[in-house]
C-alpha cells in the first residue's frame, strides 16, 4: 500500500465526461459550413438568436435552468442522508495511472467523480443545465461569442489555498495543449482566455460557431497551477492531482485499490448543487481481472453495489443466500437517456451494400423476437432509433412542421412511412422460421436485382452469389452473429462469422475493413459537435471516425448543423428527430436491442434516495444505513 495521508487532498462534484470528437471534425470547413448554413436558412426563413444572458448561477444549452437561484438541493438527492461509512465499488479491470486528462496509462476510475471539480456542475435532471460550483456565476452573450464566469471567493483547493483565475487559464492551456485529444479539440476554440476581474475570468469563443462550447468550458477540470509541472503531466504517475473536491486519495495499491478520504475542510459542502451528496466518509475501488471472480466478490459481500449488463445473469444468478435473506435487493431503476443505436452495421463502402434495398432487405431477415426469447429472457427492447428512449427520438412520432420544414430541401431524404412515424422495425412470430417476413425480404431482393438460383441468392446482372462476413471479437457477438447467420441461410445469403482478437479487431474497424460488424453509438440528451464525426460527411473517409456505415448525405450534414444552430429545445428537437428519420431512410444498421431500464444490486446497508435522475442512478447520492450514533 502506497499512504497517501499525507500527499495534498484534492476534490470534485461528479463524472464530467467531455464528448470525444477529432480536431479535423470538430468544425465544418468554411465552405461546406457556407453551404449548409445557408441550406438552413433558406429552410427556417432565418436563424433567431435568443437575448443576451446576464450573469447568472446556471447556464441551460436550450431554454432556462429548471432550478432558480434559490433551489436549495439536487431533485435526484436527499438532503438530510445520513453523513459517514464507507461505499465500496467493485470495478472490471485494472489501472496504470491517477491522471485521468491524458492519453497515456489507464486511469483508475472517478479520479474526476470525486477529486477534481469544474467551473460547473451538471443538473441531471435536465438534458444539459450546469450549476454554480467553482464558479458562482456564468455570464454569455445571445451567439456565444463569449463566457464569463465569477469564482465563487470560497473555493479552496484541498491544500487550502484559494481557487485564481491564475489555476483558470493554466488549466485551459494545459488541457489546450497537454491533454487527450477531447480536450484539445474543444479547447484550441477559444481565441483568448483572460482574468477581467479578482475573480473573473473571460473566454473569448469568437468565430467557433459552437453554442455548446460556453457549457464545455463550464465543465473544464480545474487543476491547481501551483502544484502541477508541466513539463511531466503527460507522464503516468500514481501521484494523485491536487483538487478541490469533496474528497482526496488517501491509499492506492496500484492496479488493485484505489481509496477516497472525505475532505473535512471541503469548502463547497453547503453549496446548494452539493446537499445530499458526497455522504460517505470513505470510498473505495477494488479492481477485479476476470468478470466471474468480479461477481462472486459482489455474492460475498465484498463490494456494495453492482450494475448488471447480463440479461442472462441478471435473471438466472441472483439466487444467492445473501438476497434469500433479504440483504441483497435487486431494482430496476428508470432512466431517461436515449439507449443509442446498438445494431449491426453495413459497411456501404462495399459494392454489396450500396443498394438500400438490399440493406432493408437484410434487416427483414433479423429474428429479435427468437434472440430475445432464447437468449435474453425477452429482457430486451428493440431499438428502433439512433436516440431512442426520449423526446429526441422519431420512432412512432409523425414529423411536425418544423422537422418537414427542415427537410424540405431535401424531399428524397426520408421515407413517408418514417416521416408519419408509422415504420417499424419488422416483428416476426419468433420462430426462427417466419415465413412472411422471408417474403417481404425476397420482395426486396428482386427489387434490387437478385435472384434465387438453387440455393443462393445471385444477383442477375453479375450473376454473384450474395456473400458477406461478419466481423467478431466477444463470444457475446460471435454467438448473435452465428445465429442471424443462420437465418441468412434461408434466404440464400452465404454469410460467414470471422472472430479476431480486440487488437486486429479495433485495427480493422477503424480503417473500415469490415462488411458487417457490431457498434453501439452512445447518445446525450443534447447531441452535439459529436453527430459530425459519427455521420458527417467528412468523417466517411477519415480513418478513425465512428462513420463505420460510410453516410455521405448532404441531408444529413444540413440537420447536423441545424442542430447546432437551434437556440431553443423545440428546435433542437425538430432537428434532431429529423437527423434520425434521415438515418433511419438509410437502413444503415441492422437495428438490435436495449435494456429497458437500469439492472442495479445493491447490499441492503446501502440506501438510495426515493427519485431516480434523468441520467439513471447516482452513487454519489447514496449513504449507509447502518450507521451508529
Amino acid at each position: 500500500m502506497i499512504n497517501l495521508h499525507k500527499i495534498g487532498s484534492n476534490r470534485i462534484r461528479t463524472p464530467f465526461a467531455l464528448k470525444r470528437v477529432p480536431t479535423a471534425l470538430t468544425q465544418l470547413r468554411a465552405s461546406r459550413r457556407a453551404v449548409i448554413f445557408g441550406t438552413l436558412l433558406a429552410a427556417t426563413g432565418g436563424l433567431r438568436l435568443a437575448r443576451s444572458e446576464a450573469a447568472s448561477h446556471a447556464l441551460a444549452m436550450h431554454g432556462e435552468p429548471e432550478w432558480g437561484s434559490n433551489f436549495t438541493h439536487p431533485t435526484y438527492a436527499n438532503p438530510a442522508a445520513s453523513k459517514g461509512g464507507q461505499l465500496v465499488h467493485g470495478v472490471l479491470g485494472t489501472f496504470d495511472c491517477l491522471n485521468p486528462f491524458i492519453v497515456k496509462g489507464i486511469s483508475a476510475a472517478n479520479m474526476r467523480g470525486y477529486v477534481i471539480e469544474s467551473l460547473l456542475a451538471r443538473g441531471y435532471d435536465e438534458p444539459f443545465t450546469l450549476y454554480g460550483l467553482l464558479a458562482e456565476s456564468v455570464e454569455t452573450d445571445a451567439a456565444r461569442n463569449y463566457v464569463t464566469f465569477t469564482l465563487n471567493p470560497a473555493a479552496r483547493f484541498s491544500d487550502g489555498r484559494p481557487v485564481t483565475p491564475a489555476d483558470i487559464i493554466f488549466s485551459w492551456e494545459l488541457l489546450r495543449d497537454r491533454g487527450r485529444p477531447n480536450f484539445r479539440t474543444y479547447y484550441i476554440k477559444v481565441v483568448k482566455a483572460e482574468q477581467t476581474g479578482e475573480r473573473t475570468i473571460r473566454f473569448d469563443l469568437t468565430g467557433a460557431d459552437d453554442r455548446e462550447l460556453p457549457l464545455i468550458i463550464g465543465l473544464m477540470p480545474v487543476l491547481a497551477k501551483h502544484a502541477i509541472n508541466p513539463a511531466t503531466f503527460e507522464d503516468t504517475s500514481f501521484d494523485p492531482l491536487l483538487g478541490s473536491g469533496p474528497y482526496v486519495v488517501s491509499a492506492v495499491k496500484p492496479g488493485d485499490t484505489v481509496t477516497f478520504r472525505r475532505d473535512n475542510n471541503y469548502w463547497g459542502r453547503d453549496l446548494p448543487i452539493n446537499r445530499g451528496l458526497w455522504n460517505f466518509d470513505t470510498i473505495r475501488f477494488d479492481y477485479y481481472r476476470d468478470g466471474n471472480t468480479h461477481f462472486e466478490a459482489f455474492k460475498k459481500g465484498l463490494y456494495d453495489l453492482r450494475v448488471e449488463t447480463d440479461p442472462g445473469r441478471w435473471q438466472m444468478a441472483y439466487e444467492f443466500p445473501a438476497l434469500r435473506a433479504g440483504h441483497v435487493v435487486k431494482e430496476d431503476m428508470p432512466y431517461g437517456l436515449p439507449k443509442g443505436m446498438n445494431g449491426l452495421v453495413f459497411n456501404t463502402r462495399r459494392a454489396i451494400f450500396s443498394d438500400v434495398r438490399v440493406r432493408e432487405a437484410i434487416l427483414q431477415l433479423f429474428d429479435f423476437e427468437w434472440i430475445n426469447h432464447n437468449y435474453f429472457f425477452d429482457l430486451y427492447k428493440r431499438t428502433a432509433s439512433y436516440f431512442d428512449g426520449c423526446d429526441l427520438s422519431a420512432y412512432g412520432v409523425a414529423a411536425n412542421e418544423r422537422e418537414r420544414e427542415l427537410l424540405k430541401l431535401f424531399p428524397d431524404a426520408v421515407r413517408a412511412d418514417i416521416m408519419d412515424g408509422m415504420w417499424s422495425p419488422p416483428v416476426t412470430d419468433g420462430s426462427g422460421r417466419d415465413r412472411r417476413n422471408l417474403g417481404h425480404a425476397f420482395a426486396l431482393f428482386k427489387a434490387a436485382g437478385y435472384e434465387l438460383k438453387g440455393t443462393q441468392l445471385t444477383n442477375v446482372g453479375t450473376g454473384r452469389p450474395l456473400s458477406f462476413e461478419i466481423l467478431t471479437t466477444t463470444r457475446d457477438q460471435e454467438r448473435l452473429a452465428l445465429a442471424f447467420v443462420r437465418s441468412l441461410k434461408r434466404a440464400g445469403i452465404e454469410a460467414r462469422v470471422r472472430t479476431v482478437d480486440a487488437t486486429q479487431f479495433e485495427r480493422r474497424r477503424i480503417a473500415f475493413d469490415f462488411d458487417m460488424m457490431e457498434y453501439r453509438w452512445e447518445q446525450s440528451l443534447s447531441p452535439g459537435n459529436e453527430q459530425l464525426f459519427y455521420w458527417g460527411s467528412g468523417a466517411a473517409d477519415q480513418q478513425g471516425s465512428r462513420n463505420y456505415m460510410g453516410v455521405k448525405s448532404k441531408a444529413v450534414d444540413a440537420m447536423i448543423a441545424a442542430m447546432l444552430a437551434a437556440t431553443g429545445r423545440t428546435d433542437f428537437v425538430a432537428a434532431t428527430r429529423a437527423l434520425d428519420r434521415i438515418l433511419l431512410s438509410g437502413f444503415y444498421v441492422v437495428p438490435l436491442y436495449f435494456p429497458p431500464v437500469q439492472w442495479v444490486a445493491r447490499w441492503t446497508r446501502i440506501e438510495h434516495p426515493s427519485h431516480t435522475s434523468l441520467f439513471g442512478y447516482l452513487p454519489e447520492t447514496w449513504w449507509q444505513t447502518d450507521l451508529k450514533p
